[in-house]
């Protein structure tokens, strides 16, 4: 407790100033936590003052607060980038990185319990810098660091805006920013020992080596009481694991009332884990770096209100980088919409991933794999009829991506259609399959 306040005063975050007629300091309180290393051992304690932010107004104590936070997919394309371009990728992380945001508002905070001053108990803290607990602390710390960054000569990119990269020559470094976590990595190990250097110089660091844990995304061994929460650690595992997707999907649609063969299900989900607990997914390095994705959808999958189930995902060369499982909205009435629908939502993933835009590549007229002939020609075929009148318009934009050649559809085989993995369960043989031709591989 003591440290975490020497670090306000050494960040000069607050002032300590008699509480201003009008005004209501915003409560403060102590949480305490154990960090623990990727293989749970506890490394550090670790006491932070935050502040009880739901006390605060919106128009009073704070105004915009939306912060950029980068999508798991966007992690996994820099990984995948990495590996095609052979260069060890880097993590550190920022210490205490919310109070390095500036305030723009006026907030008085209370005295932090147990530290009150004994000369002026009446007090407050002026806030100066943001801390843990305000809304707008994301937001303020997102825009100090990117200052910064481009201050230093580093270029934001124009669709994924927590992605940032330099290029000095023929070498390029990439920098991924998660909050207050930070990987990044380069063809030059000059340009990473700069970068190193450029954030030292304002942030105080903890540089961390090689990456080999990040988010952490991973397994624990931790009893948990109720369906809902072990679903939702299981939602969150889906990010490293496609192969529990479709069956951590199936059970988050109970959620609201889960039963006890829900219980069941979600049980039977960690028996697999337990037995397959390295399973991972292998980014080759001598692979081809071209987008493509597959689609798929389980007409009238749902035994209660009959709506389908879309599928997809989408790949790198052999890399897959972003995968989806999901209910549609509205029931189709045929087994070509269900799978045009699925196409729809396939077709956004690929094009917000064409982001690689950002570094520095081109993946224009993306191929998308669907099983369904049907469906293609509704895609190609922009002619309104029968069977695509009824469908909502936010759908047909495929067509405008297909007309616009920002994407192709190409028909494969059912039992080539990756996508199949997240729309339905299948026997021993047929899951084992799809798992290799994943690129899901045993890590032990």
């Amino acid at each position: 407790m003591q440290e975490e306040l020497m670090q306000f005063q050494k960040l000069k975050v607050w002032n300590l100033v008699p509480l201003p007629k009008g005004k209501l300091p915003i409560g403060t309180r102590w949480v305490f936590r154990n960090k623990r290393d990727d293989s749970g051992v506890i490394i550090r304690n670790k006491a932070s003052l935050v502040v009880q932010g739901f006390y605060q107004q919106e128009g009073i104590d704070y105004e915009e607060v939306f912060a950029l936070v980068a999508r798991l997919e966007a992690i996994q394309i820099f990984l995948a980038y990495a590996s095609h371009m052979t260069f060890t990728v880097f993590q550190m992380d920022v210490k205490t990185a919310f109070l390095y945001g500036k305030v723009k508002e006026e907030i008085y905070v209370c005295q932090p319990p147990g530290f009150e001053d004994s000369q002026f108990p009446d007090h407050v803290y002026k806030l100066d810098k943001a801390l843990y607990g305000l809304h707008q602390a994301p937001r303020a710390w997102y825009a100090t660091l990117t200052d910064h960054l481009l201050a230093n000569g580093y270029t934001r990119g124009a669709i994924d805006q927590t992605l940032f990269v330099r290029k000095d020559k023929d070498d390029l470094i990439l920098v991924q920013i998660y909050v207050d976590d930070i990987i990044f990595g380069s063809t030059s190990s000059a340009l990473c020992k700069e970068f190193e250097g450029v954030m030292k110089k304002k942030f105080e660091m903890s540089a961390m080596g090689e990456m080999t844990f990040f988010l952490g995304l991973q397994t624990v061994k931790t009893l948990i009481n109720t369906s809902r929460s072990m679903i939702g650690s299981l939602m969150y595992l889906t990010a490293s694991r496609p192969d529990i997707m479709f069956s951590v999907c199936q059970c988050a649609r109970y959620q609201a009332n889960p039963k006890a063969s829900h219980l069941i299900a979600v049980k039977r989900i960690f028996r697999y884990l337990v037995g397959k607990p390295k399973l991972g997914i292998w980014y080759p390095k001598n692979s081809e770096f071209q987008l493509f994705a597959y689609s798929d959808s389980d007409f009238g999958g749902c035994n209660l209100d009959r709506k389908s189930t879309t599928g997809g995902c989408q790949y790198l060369g052999d890399r897959l980088v972003s995968w989806q499982c999901k209910k549609q909205t509205t029931v189709s009435t045929s087994t070509a919409e269900a799978e045009y629908v699925a196409a729809s939502g396939c077709c956004s993933q690929v094009i917000w991933m064409q982001q690689l835009l950002d570094y520095g590549l081109n993946f224009l007229d993306s191929p998308i794999y669907c099983d369904n002939e049907a469906a293609l020609q509704i895609v190609k075929n922009p002619v309104q009829h029968s069977k695509t009148k009824h469908i909502d318009i936010r759908i047909h934009f495929i067509r405008d991506c297909f007309e616009r050649k920002l994407i192709h559809l190409e028909k494969v085989h059912t039992d080539d259609n990756l996508a199949d993995l997240f729309t339905k369960p299948f026997d021993t043989a047929r899951f084992h399959h799809l798992l290799a031709s994943l690129k899901l591989i045993s890590f032990d």
